[in-house]
């Protein structure tokens, strides 16, 4: 921890990333890997950023899904994605290590562009609740997941297909959200991207993000929720956009 004050320049990058990332968690429900993750690349590498991200994503899915109702029905709902979520992150995250790093960063945009345009669009899959159709999108999800840290895009997609309450939809994504980052956390550690640098910046990332997570749900019932989630979407297909060029001319 004391060497990461003798660059201050991306602890404060990391402390401003958070503000912004764990706020918009806190109005939307999601968004906090894909804020963090465009923001962090700036100024790191997508195996140095990834890990930077593990404890806000743990602690923000925590608040976001005990505090929300039907959790035992939304767990029950949801175990065959939350199955294959678990094993898919923990594996492809094994070996994060052995992807090129443009790889990685044009993953990651294609990852946000996809998502940015699906929600924009109001586009609806037709989907099932089946298993067939849960384990897809938990493989699916647990893939870009153990890439990029990003896998709520397939399980967003897959909740607005369903057509779920907005509660529900909060509940849903917060479970999922929480039970993948445990094997996340679990395969960064194993590829030794979670090193004591790493989990220096998660620590300063965990305070700042769940101060943040709280000032965004307050302001939730406050803003004009479509219109701040169009400007956010936006700025993911940008960002995601410039990850892309990023990655195939670097």
């Amino acid at each position: 921890m004391a060497a990461l004050f003798q660059d201050p320049y991306p602890l404060a990058f990391c402390v401003a990333t958070f503000l912004v990332a764990g706020t918009i968690k806190g109005v939307l429900g999601i968004g906090l890997p894909a804020t963090a993750i465009a923001l962090l690349t700036l100024v790191m590498d997508p195996t140095e950023a990834i890990p930077v991200m593990v404890l806000p994503i743990i602690a923000t899915n925590i608040q976001q899904f005990f505090f929300t109702p039907h959790r035992a029905e939304t767990a029950r709902a949801y175990a065959w994605i939350a199955v294959a979520l678990v094993v898919s992150i923990f594996v492809t995250a094994l070996f994060i290590t052995r992807m090129s790093q443009s790889f990685l960063v044009i993953a990651i945009g294609v990852v946000m562009c996809v998502f940015a345009v699906h929600a924009l669009s109001g586009f609806r899959i037709p989907v099932g609740r089946g298993p067939m159709w849960q384990i897809g999108v938990g493989l699916t999800a647990g893939v870009c997941g153990g890439l990029s840290a990003i896998w709520a895009p397939p399980i967003a997609m897959y909740l607005l297909s369903l057509n779920v309450s907005r509660d529900r939809f909060v509940s849903g994504c917060g479970f999922l959200f929480l039970v993948g980052s445990v094997p996340l956390a679990a395969g960064l550690t194993a590829s030794g991207v979670l090193n004591s640098r790493t989990m220096a910046l998660s620590m300063v990332a965990l305070v700042v993000s769940i101060i943040a997570f709280r000032l965004g749900a307050a302001l939730r019932s406050r803003l004009a929720n479509d219109t701040f989630r169009k400007a956010v979407l936006i700025a993911f297909l940008v960002f995601g956009a410039r990850l892309i060029v990023t990655g195939v001319t670097r």
